[in-house]
This record gives structure tokens, C-alpha cells and sequence, in this order.
């Protein structure tokens, strides 16, 4: 009997406090909410598939929306429940970092801060990410179940496994617990990490997507070809990362960026890869 009051005494000192709502939860709740919101009219474009919109697909082939759009919605409310879970059981700890809800700081270390998170975060993951490929175990069992899509759409962008999901939202944190930033910098943060997830992963190609207003972030064509080709493109914002890191750029997506900049569409720079795919094969 003892013991069970000491078990609701420490659920009543830790998860009663309004701290742990505002924190952990709350900020897992508008990372799902952000992610759905860029994913969800994406996904719907990918499944009507409008023939407007074709060139702008930067594969073209269908898309798997209809295979993987329920196992996605499934990995997504498992993953978040899972994580929900983790976050409970380290709440003594993420109670004790110096993230705040007082008096927010000057807009432009707002701006500084979110750039660090930007910077940490996407070298972290690179590593994460590459690591995952190169070991085999980690690409057969936990990487593998995200790369079964090779066509995605926005709801794929957290179809993974849940240890991967986890990692990845551990990374996430890294740099606000480091500054111990204020709640609301942390929300920013998390909503723009979870618009590049989502967006990373529509499979089109177009200049008037909003999320280019972004300044350090380049659209979806740079994980796309991560997803088509398997190895190379590791990062997730900033695809310098491969340049000085190993040389880990997909070729194809190099070639990609030099037709955009000759002012060509996505359909046409895949018409021009086969055409010298064609001449290698014959020639």
C-alpha cells in the first residue's frame, strides 16, 4: 500500500504540474498539428494528381499515395503515442533544463536562436541520417521502413520507425535545451522543423510553394532524390552538409540544380536525363 502512494505521489509532483502540459505535451501536440497542416493538402494534390501540376513532379511516375497512406496516418499516431510515452518517462529530467515561459528575449536573438537550431540540428541529423545508411543493422531494421516509399508525398514525411521518429525528435530539442530558450522560440522552432518533414517529401517542384519564404531552406527536390536514388543527400535543410562532409551528393540532383538554374522544369530535366542514360547504354 505504501508503495502505491509513493508511485501517485510522484505522478502528482511531476505530471500534475502545469509545466509539464505547457512543455513537453503541448509542444508535441502543435508538432503533429504543424505537420498535418503542410502535409494534408499536399497529399490530397499527390492523390488527385492534377495533370497542371505534372511538370512540376520531380519523378515522373505515380505517386504511392493510395499503398502508404494508411500505414502513414498508423506510423504517424503510433509514433506520437510512443513518443508521447518517452517524453513522460524523462519529464524528471526535461524539468530540469533551463527552458523557460518567462519574459521572451529581443526579437533579433529570437532570430539568432532559431538560426542556431536550424545549423545544429541539420548537422546532427546529417549524421544520424548517414549513420543509419551506412550500418546495416539500423538500415535494415529501423531505416529501411522509411525508405519503402520511393514516390512520397506529405504524409510520408513521418513514416518511419518509431525509434528513428524518436532520435529525430531527441535532435529536435538539442539546441533549445542547450539555450535554454523560451517555451514559444521552442514552438517556432519545432513548427518550422515539421514544415520542412512535411514538405520535404511532396514530390513537386514549384516556385510559388510558400514554404521557399523560408531563408535557409531549399524545397522539396533535395530529399526527393534521397528517397529516388537510396544514398547521398543527408541533411535535411542545408544540402552544403554533403558538399564538405564526404562528397555524399546524389549526382542527379546536382545535374537537377544546374537545369533549374538553365531555367528548365522538372520534366524536362528528366527528359534530358534519359536521353543520356540512353547514350551511355548505347554508347
Amino acid at each position: 500500500m505504501d508503495s502505491t502512494f509513493s508511485v501517485f505521489g510522484l505522478w502528482e509532483g511531476f505530471y500534475n504540474d502545469p509545466w509539464f502540459w505547457q512543455f513537453p505535451m503541448a509542444t508535441l501536440a502543435i508538432s503533429m498539428a504543424a505537420f498535418l497542416l503542410v502535409a494534408t493538402p499536399w497529399t490530397i494534390v499527390a492523390w488527385l494528381d492534377p495533370v497542371a501540376l505534372r511538370k512540376y513532379k520531380i519523378q515522373q511516375k505515380p505517386f504511392e499515395v493510395k499503398r502508404f497512406l494508411l500505414p502513414s496516418i498508423g506510423r504517424i499516431l503510433l509514433n506520437n503515442a510512443i513518443l508521447a510515452s518517452l517524453l513522460v518517462l524523462s519529464w524528471p529530467l526535461l524539468k530540469l533544463t533551463a527552458v523557460h515561459n518567462n519574459e521572451l528575449p529581443i526579437w533579433y536573438v529570437i532570430v539568432a536562436q532559431l538560426l542556431f537550431f536550424v545549423l545544429l540540428d541539420d548537422f546532427l541529423y546529417y549524421w544520424m541520417h548517414r549513420y543509419m545508411h551506412e550500418n546495416k543493422w539500423l538500415l535494415r531494421h529501423v531505416h529501411s521502413v522509411h525508405h519503402r516509399v520511393r514516390n512520397t508525398c506529405g504524409i510520408n514525411g513521418n513514416y518511419m520507425h518509431w525509434l528513428e521518429y524518436s532520435l529525430t525528435a531527441t535532435l529536435t530539442l538539442i539546441g533549445p535545451i542547450l539555450l535554454g530558450a523560451h517555451l514559444y522560440v521552442v514552438w517556432v522552432w519545432v513548427i518550422i522543423r515539421q514544415i520542412e518533414g512535411a514538405d520535404g517529401h511532396i514530390g513537386y517542384d514549384i516556385l510559388w510553394n510558400p514554404v521557399h519564404l523560408l531563408p535557409v531552406y531549399e524545397g522539396p527536390v533535395y530529399h526527393d532524390f534521397h528517397h529516388a536514388k537510396f544514398k547521398g543527400n543527408y541533411a535535411g535543410f542545408l544540402p552544403y552538409l554533403d558538399k564538405y562532409m564526404g562528397k555524399t551528393h546524389i549526382p542527379a540532383y546536382l545535374r537537377y540544380v544546374q537545369g533549374k538554374k538553365k531555367g528548365l522544369t522538372a520534366v524536362e530535366i528528366e527528359q534530358q536525363e534519359n536521353v543520356q542514360h540512353a547514350a551511355e547504354k548505347t554508347g
